[in-house]
């Protein structure tokens, strides 16, 4: 397995460079997501990895979406970072009732940007970088139409499944209202395979028991059954850290 594992990647490294890109800078780590993305194909993880250096230096030339950038977004106060899961993962929790349909879907592409950066940024401590991995909790109580922005949903997912690769390691969405749930079967149209995996809709008390199990009592809001409070993405604070 590490045999196959590596002839992958020094083929990946290969193809990457006959694509006119270079893989200097980035460890096995992050090479691996990519790899691991196109089902361990060299080629298309070369590709995908391409378009990825491409777009980060087109849509974040400085290595980070200042929150400036992003003001209108964080001031709803709808994304909390809430520190490490048990196995060491950052924990994204949104509340969906704090968003209206975006005027500006740039400015919302950028927030989505912003606030995976953060996170990942947040899992750094004294860990490899390029293995960071999410675990996120979406919270739909309260949530009524005037909170449904299909067209946000769509591509917030397709920034997540197209440039951070085997960055989510879960997500758990909580109180999905009934009218809910055909708004989810249309955006989950556009999700691929390996990403519906990973989604885990929470509607039965030992879905619920996992997701504290998982997250962590110490880590997890009171309202979802842990002992913390909730920490607005804007509230933490981590060092500059550039791509």
């Amino acid at each position: 397995m590490e045999r196959t594992r590596e002839i992958a990647l020094i083929q990946m490294r290969k193809s990457v460079e006959k694509l006119g890109s270079c893989t200097q800078k980035y460890g096995d780590p992050t090479l691996m997501r990519f790899l691991i993305a196109r089902s361990m194909d060299p080629e298309k993880a070369a590709k995908m990895f391409v378009q990825w250096q491409k777009w980060r230096a087109a849509f974040v030339p400085n290595g980070f979406i200042p929150e400036s950038e992003v003001h209108d977004e964080l001031e709803t106060r709808k994304v909390y970072l809430q520190g490490l899961s048990k196995e060491g993962n950052p924990v994204l929790i949104g509340k969906l009732n704090k968003h209206f349909p975006s005027k500006d879907l740039l400015q919302f592409k950028k927030f989505v940007v912003h606030l995976l950066d953060k996170a990942i940024a947040s899992g750094f401590k004294g860990r490899e970088i390029g293995n960071e991995k999410l675990v996120a909790v979406l919270d739909l109580q309260h949530v009524t139409y005037k909170n449904v922005d299909v067209r946000a949903f769509i591509a917030g997912f397709q920034v997540l499944q197209g440039y951070y690769p085997e960055r989510l390691a879960k997500l758990f969405i909580l109180n999905m209202p009934r009218f809910f749930v055909s708004v989810w079967k249309m955006i989950s149209r556009f999700l691929d395979k390996a990403t519906l995996e990973k989604i885990v809709i929470v509607s039965k008390e030992e879905e619920r028991r996992n997701l504290i199990k998982e997250i962590g009592e110490d880590t997890l809001p009171e309202e979802y059954g842990g002992r913390s409070n909730l920490v607005a993405l804007q509230d933490v604070i981590l060092p500059l850290l550039e791509d």
